[in-house]
């Protein structure tokens, strides 16, 4: 199995899958992810292989663009990194990853296994933050067409996955509910 043909002809497929995507969850949100995933993978002794593939694919199905369905995103990549020979196991950690990984609300405890898998969960956490974490959130709020801001509706602190996902808050209070907690 040659490794980087692998993580090349993914890191293709993946770029032109999410070339166009409009809602801060495109190819260069993964680029940035991928390349900040594999630098703190030589910090921490990580598996680099493991850890750039859910990297690579950690939103080619995103469950927030599937009603919710978080099988839809490892059942994806699985399909992607099969076609590519990559061992069974690889493509159950990837996938168990993916599945993982995703902030469910702050109440919600997200147990990360394996040091792969945190080290996916920071780089994408990172990408959430800073100017580029600002910029995302007003284009995500925009693509599922939500206020910028509302005075009537106040940040909710949400305590399980269901109540995230039935969210329909503001951009701004997006912040106060997600983004101003990730540093912690």
């Amino acid at each position: 199995m040659k490794k980087e043909m692998i993580i090349e002809r993914i890191a293709e497929k993946v770029r032109k899958s999410l070339e166009n995507e409009g809602s801060g969850h495109d190819w260069w949100h993964t680029y940035r992810v991928w390349k900040m995933a594999k630098y703190i993978a030589g910090e921490e002794s990580a598996d680099v292989f493991t850890v750039e593939l859910a990297a690579l694919l950690h939103d080619i199905a995103d469950w927030k663009f599937h009603n919710g369905d978080e099988n839809v995103g490892p059942m994806a990549a699985g399909k992607i990194l099969s076609k590519q020979g990559v061992p069974k196991e690889i493509i159950d950690h990837v996938c168990e990853i993916i599945e993982t990984a995703p902030f469910k609300g702050v109440g919600v405890i997200t147990k990360m296994r394996t040091i792969e898998g945190k080290v996916l969960q920071d780089a994408d956490r990172l990408d959430a933050i800073g100017a580029l974490g600002i910029a995302r959130a007003f284009a995500y709020g925009g693509h599922k067409n939500r206020p910028i801001y509302n005075p009537n509706l106040k940040p909710v602190l949400h305590h399980t996955k269901e109540e995230y996902l039935k969210s329909e808050s503001t951009t701004i209070n997006h912040f106060y509910e997600k983004l101003l907690l990730l540093k912690d």
